[in-house]
């Protein structure tokens, strides 16, 4: 299909997974969902994500505001900058992965990004996104923040009206889609529907015993530095 337009919408996640940027990959969009509904209670992959820690898979997290009332949208998030965490972030990864192959290389990259001072939880999140897209080569100018859509709905309307909203023709969703989207309705608006199906690759983990898959790029780079994250990122394209 020469004019298809395939588009992946994802919420702006915190240092996120290898799929995450196997998405950013293979779309011809990727839409920043910063238009969505932060959730009031309960975890989310948009301040917190795991790493090895003291040999085993652990949560980091990034302190955000939740003193508000109502409903507050991705885009209207906070950092809370009380805490250092920041620093403490830093210090984990440094005793964690210090003895990682390629730690030399990664820590400045990431040091960097994670000291972004923002309190702006979007800005932060895209900021380092858009970097480690970079790093790895990606197309940086396919990620578009949702909020600049002028698009509304909810679940699976949302997603569509953004689709339809850059012209796109298809809709790449992650294997995590099928317990609130509603496939139907992409046929209905005659969208193609493109399941991911990222297969998650087997690397070298430094400090633990037993491969861990879901952590953090974090993770990738320490163990295999910039070029082999790529073609992690990319094996499923066949790309280098």
């Amino acid at each position: 299909m020469p004019d298809s337009k395939v588009v992946a919408i994802h919420q702006p996640n915190f240092f996120p997974w290898l799929g995450y940027f196997n998405k950013i990959a293979r779309a011809d969009l990727f839409l920043v969902m910063d238009n969505a509904q932060f959730p009031k209670t309960g975890g989310t992959w948009l301040n917190r994500v795991r790493l090895v820690v003291g040999g085993r898979p652990d949560w980091v997290t990034m302190p955000v505001v939740r003193a508000y009332h109502g409903l507050r949208r991705v885009e209207e998030m906070r950092i809370d900058n009380r805490p250092p965490w920041r620093a403490k972030l830093l210090k984990t990864i440094e005793a964690n992965y210090r003895r990682a192959p390629f730690f030399k290389v990664a820590f400045p990259l990431l040091e960097g990004l994670i000291n972004n001072q923002t309190d702006d939880l979007t800005e932060y999140n895209l900021s380092a996104l858009t970097s480690l897209a970079g790093a790895l080569g990606l197309d940086t100018s396919k990620l578009v923040r949702g909020s600049t859509l002028g698009v509304e709905g909810s679940a699976t309307d949302l997603l569509i009206a953004m689709v339809e909203a850059v012209g796109g023709t298809a809709y790449l969703c992650g294997g995590g889609a099928g317990g609130y989207q509603e496939d139907e309705k992409f046929a209905d608006r005659g969208l193609r529907l493109i399941y991911q199906n990222f297969e998650h690759p087997v690397y070298p983990q430094c400090n633990t015993g037993e491969f861990t898959p879901g952590l953090s790029i974090i993770d990738a780079l320490m163990n295999c530095g910039i070029e082999q994250t790529r073609a992690l990122v990319c094996a499923a394209e066949g790309w280098s």
